[in-house]
């Protein structure tokens, strides 16, 4: 049985799978992130493994695929994936794998338990993904996620701005899911104004999600 995840000072190895795996030991998840940091820039790879062994879970990182998978063991073992769009994502979720394990990695983005599922068109996994949740509270949380990555509110406080400053091309399985989302909690989506970059999401401001995006500021 995979011991509990507990923080503090802990082992990691470290594998890109040409048999010469990096072992660590270190007394927080910024040194391990440091550590790994290194041992990342210093390798080219299309995989890097880190696992806590003690913990029983692994995060693999897959550049070469444009994924990150993550994976406990236990009694009731479990992996899940993420289609990655943006190279800069990588090293981030390390971080978050060292300070909390698998569940660190909880709001990291789009998890589907089927590596296939990655295979489907950015909207396709978008609304595949939004038709999960399946009640108020939950799609006001995953909102939130969506919300914490690039979301402004208008000057004028009467706006959300999803997806700030970003391109259509930027994101698409993200905004296909938000649209679902917005569209299952009744809040209205406007014209964004002339002049905002073309993948923003402008809605009206909702009491709901102001409470939920304090939770994040």
């Amino acid at each position: 049985m995979a011991r509990p995840y507990r923080p503090g000072p802990k082992e990691f190895v470290f594998a890109v799978g040409d048999g010469n795996d990096h072992r660590v030991t270190v007394s927080d998840p910024q040194e391990a992130y440091v550590a790994f940091s290194a041992f990342f820039r210093n390798r080219d790879s299309d995989t890097y493994t880190i696992r806590d062994e003690p913990a029983g879970q692994s995060l693999v990182l897959m550049p070469g695929q444009g994924v990150i998978s993550r994976i406990k063991g236990g009694d009731q073992p479990r992996s899940e994936h993420l289609q990655v769009d943006r190279a800069n994502r990588y090293l981030p979720s390390a971080m978050l794998f060292f300070e909390n394990g698998y569940a660190g990695l909880d709001r990291f983005g789009q998890w589907f338990s089927d590596l296939a599922d990655l295979d489907a068109s950015p909207e396709t996994r978008g609304a595949a993904r939004a038709a999960t949740f399946t009640t108020e509270a939950a799609a006001i949380a995953e909102v939130g996620r969506i919300w914490a990555d690039s979301g402004i509110v208008d000057p004028s406080d009467q706006y959300y701005v999803f997806f700030d400053s970003h391109d259509a091309d930027d994101g698409r399985a993200e905004r296909a899911e938000l649209l679902k989302l917005i569209a299952f909690l009744g809040i209205e989506r406007v014209d964004a104004p002339a002049g905002a970059a073309g993948g923003e999401v402008w809605t009206r401001t909702d009491a709901r999600l102001d409470a939920e995006f304090a939770r994040w500021s």
